[in-house]
Parts: C-alpha cells; sequence; structure tokens
C-alpha cells in the first residue's frame, strides 16, 4: 500500500490514501494501434536533422550544457530565483502530517486553477472530519506530491454525498485592464476555440 497522505486536526491524525481522478476513468480511452499490411504493430520513429538518419524510439533524451558546451549532471543544478537567490526546495507533503488549520471559503477555493483531483479514502475511522467537510468546510495547505522547487494550493473537501477529495491547483493570475477599456464584440471570430476535450467535468465527481 502506498504511503497515506496525513492531516493533523487538532489533537487528531487522520490517514487518506489518494486515487488520481483523471478523463479515463471518468469517461474511458479509446487507445489506436497502428499496423502494417502484415497486422504487425507499428513503432514511432524520428527523422534526424540531417534528413536521412531514423532514431528509434528511446534513441533520444535532453541534456543540460552550460552556455560553454560542458556536460552538468542534474545533481550539480542549483535553483534560483531571478535575482540570484538560492531557492529552498520544499519536501514531499507525504513526509510530514498536514496541519488542517486553514479553513477558507468557497470562493477562495475557486479563485485557483485547479489542475489535480484525487479521490480520498480514509485508512481509518474519519467521520466527523468528512461530516465537517460535508457541510460546506475547505481547508487550504501547501501541497507537493515528491518535492521540489514550490509546492501548490491543496483544497481539501467533500461533495454533495460526503466523498472528500484533494484538489490541487495555483492562484489564478488576473490582470486589470482599466474601466475605460473598449471590448469589441463580434460575431465572426477566425481564432480557432480552446479545445475543452482536456477539461475535466467536476459535476461527475
Amino acid at each position: 500500500m502506498a504511503k497515506p497522505l496525513v492531516f493533523i486536526r487538532g489533537d487528531r491524525a487522520y490517514a487518506f490514501q489518494l486515487e488520481k481522478v483523471d478523463r479515463t476513468k471518468l469517461y474511458g480511452y479509446v487507445e489506436t494501434v497502428v499496423c502494417d499490411e502484415k497486422d504487425r504493430p507499428c513503432e514511432l520513429h524520428t527523422i534526424a536533422s540531417d534528413g536521412k538518419s531514423i532514431v528509434a524510439k528511446g534513441g533520444t533524451a535532453l541534456a543540460t550544457m552550460t552556455v560553454d558546451g560542458h556536460w552538468r549532471t542534474r545533481a550539480q543544478l542549483k535553483p534560483t530565483d531571478l535575482h540570484g537567490v538560492p531557492i529552498e526546495p520544499v519536501k514531499s507533503s507525504f513526509d510530514a502530517p498536514q496541519p488542517l488549520s486553514n479553513a477558507v471559503t468557497a470562493e477562495e477555493y475557486l479563485s485557483h486553477n485547479v489542475h489535480l483531483v484525487y479521490r480520498l479514502e480514509a485508512e481509518d475511522d474519519a467521520e466527523d472530519l468528512i461530516r465537517e467537510l460535508k457541510t460546506g468546510t475547505i481547508y487550504s495547505f501547501p501541497f507537493s506530491y515528491r518535492g521540489g522547487l514550490e509546492a501548490s494550493v491543496g483544497f481539501l473537501l467533500a461533495n454533495a454525498e460526503g466523498e472528500p477529495f484533494l484538489c490541487v491547483g495555483t492562484r489564478t493570475a488576473w490582470d486589470f485592464v482599466g474601466l475605460q477599456a473598449l471590448v469589441s464584440l463580434s460575431a465572426e471570430s477566425d481564432e480557432t476555440p480552446a479545445d475543452d476535450d482536456d477539461m475535466l467535468d467536476f459535476s461527475a465527481l
């Protein structure tokens, strides 16, 4: 069993297992297999920049080089901000219990772009916490799955049936144009509408 995500509220600890919710689990998926004339599966190959060399799968990789062409390993890289100040990496949220001390409003939750959704399953009795979440309480905390340079924002909440979920996102960046800005609406537009195939239908949760 995977390492649980543990929350602390008051003097109690609540351990949950995470199950990622994605489009394939909500709607299913279709896999296309390309075969040749003898029904043998085809593999994707890449033509090199010389226009004649064929590179098979696994034959390419990313490398980190200095400006003067010297090889650098990932361990030698040090993250910094725009001013050159070193960035202290954050640890995984699974390494230590996460305190539930910051209850937020629905407006605060909706001001974030959610890019990951996890269904939670309690390992032990968590009825009191789930009952509180079912009333509309939303807890916010820093969340990082594996650790990294910075944490995202995690929201612990429940749906109307009392099923707990962890939603992970980043705050939406709003650009204020001004009160006098003019917006022209046209019945016809040359712009291609955004593809919403990758958007989650949260009403299905």
